[in-house]
């Protein structure tokens, strides 16, 4: 991908109108023979809307459109079908009518929800709860004509439709996810983006984006927030944004001063640029950010972290629940699994092994036996193999792991035991990784936050590679701590599930 730097500070320490006068080099090589204005012109702003950068209407969304179309008329369908064939309680012919008219009542709603803007729906669990809202909203809309009309709607229709075209709705936006994502990771569908600022902000930022194609931006270039002792000025920004077919600008807030922000963002929005402004607070959920005015300044207004009260309640609560479930359920696998370790090679079914729990407590962590016996010895032969940097140890074609213990491993069964220490209270269902004692000993001090909380069977690691090489577990735990939430723990165990059937990253 195809890299630009503009940093006019490389020429020298000339007077910035100087260089303007000159026609410096914007965006490329040296000669590029982009001159530079200071002061905006409408001229820019007229040929870029001529271009069309920036405002043209994706036919995507088009496409999303009459998805969630066609997922609503099958919700309606497959109501009636479940109602008795009955859209009303007295069957008129008007009811189908209502029910084939409630069309634009639902493209509203879910319009109204911002389900058509991508930028509001960056989550996929943000967009269930747009969706659900959206589902109430026509629900409540469909009663509205109903009464008006006095067309007597059958309630049982009316909660199937709301049941049905949630379940449905959210199932056709998760194919098209991911679907959009595969194609982003063969460089389709990526909208083009500068980025203003080449200081550490910027740099971040762009390494953010070309860490994860997902994301859906491809970065052609970077502005340099100065020319000389000046700002960059808008017009600057939109010829290199028109030459190099970019849709939007990312600014690196520390990049850029207080009295030149508001000019240049006026601009660029005023010629239909989509703009967006990073921030340092890369490691702070959105959820907990809220902004409001104070005087002039949007503030940005940070929920303190809680971990007490009735959220720890609910959670204690929902592991117990879920857990003693699942080993109910799962009691059979397990007891196959340990009768093929048995059988396998000789020593116990469960492993025992010491772990780090909450505020520092050690506990015995259970997992069926997945390695010989004495692997435990052998941990000095195979010490130089290890494949992830800190202090975790990992090695993807372990010698000491059984032909058994292997699939148990990508399977993840040999977890399974790990539902009675939560039981016990020495794990959640979610969490951060439990350390070994040694591991803990080689922290870097700001790591020792991950024990405010209980360790966990699955968390964040775990569905960002399951340990696969270069996977940052410290920063992913630490965001865990300080960001948790009961809806992000149901989001990461429906996340893990998929980790698991395919088996992606598992050691």
């Amino acid at each position: 991908m195809a890299q630009h730097l503009l940093d006019l500070r490389d020429h020298g320490e000339q007077p910035a109108r100087d260089l303007a006068r000159r026609g410096i080099a914007a965006a490329g090589a040296p000669g590029a023979g982009i001159e530079l204005d200071l002061n905006p012109t409408a001229e820019v702003y007229e040929r870029l809307e001529r271009d069309g950068v920036g405002r043209a209407f994706h036919s995507t969304k088009l496409l999303i459109m009459f998805l969630d179309t066609a997922a609503v008329l099958l919700s309606i369908y497959l109501a009636g079908v479940l109602a008795g064939g009955r859209v009303t309680d007295g069957g008129e012919p008007s009811s189908f009518l209502l029910a084939a008219g409630s069309l634009p009542i639902w493209t509203v709603a879910l319009a109204h929800q911002s389900l058509y803007k991508s930028r509001r729906i960056s989550r996929g669990i943000d967009e269930t709860v747009r969706i659900a809202r959206a589902v109430f909203t026509a629900v409540g809309g469909i009663s509205v004509v109903s009464v008006t009309t006095k067309i007597d709607v059958s309630r049982v229709w009316l909660v199937l439709v709301l049941v049905l075209s949630v379940v449905l709705l959210t199932s056709e936006r998760f194919a098209v996810r991911l679907w959009f994502r595969r194609l982003r990771r063969e460089g389709r569908m990526m909208r083009k983006v500068m980025i203003l600022g080449t200081n550490d902000e910027g740099r971040a930022v762009h390494d953010n984006l070309m860490s994860d194609p997902s994301l859906g931006y491809e970065v052609v270039g970077f502005i340099d927030d100065h020319v000389g002792d000046l700002p960059v000025a808008p017009d600057v920004v939109l010829e290199n944004l028109r030459r190099l077919g970019a849709q939007g600008v990312i600014i690196a807030a520390t990049s850029i001063d207080l009295n030149s922000s508001n000019q240049l963002i006026r601009g660029l929005t005023e010629a239909g640029i989509h703009v967006e402004l990073s921030s340092t607070l890369c490691d702070i959920a959105h959820d907990r950010l809220t902004v409001r005015p104070l005087g002039r300044f949007p503030m940005v207004y940070i929920e303190p972290v809680r971990r007490n009260g009735w959220r720890a309640i609910a959670k204690r609560s929902f592991d117990m629940t879920f857990a003693a479930l699942l080993l109910v359920i799962t009691a059979p696998m397990v007891a196959t699994a340990c009768l093929l370790v048995r059988l396998g090679s000789p020593g116990p079914m469960l492993f025992r092994q010491t772990r780090i729990g909450r505020d520092g407590t050690t506990f015995s962590l259970l997992k069926i036996r997945s390695m010989y016996s004495d692997a435990e010895d052998r941990l000095a032969e195979v010490a130089h193999l290890n494949e992830v940097e800190g202090p975790i140890f990992k090695i993807r074609d372990d010698p000491r792991i059984t032909p058994i213990g292997r699939f148990l491993r990508k399977a993840s069964l040999d977890e399974l035991p790990q539902l009675v220490n939560v039981l016990r209270g020495e794990m959640s269902l979610v969490g951060p990784r439990p350390a070994l004692p040694t591991e803990a000993a080689q922290w870097d001090p700001s790591l020792h936050r991950r024990l405010r909380v209980r360790p966990g069977i699955t968390g964040m690691w775990q569905v960002h590679g399951r340990g696969s090489a270069g996977t940052d577990y410290a920063q992913l735990d630490l965001y865990y701590v300080d960001n948790w939430s009961l809806l992000a723990d149901l989001s990461i165990i429906v996340r893990t599930v998929p980790v698991v059937l395919l088996r992606r990253g598992a050691f």
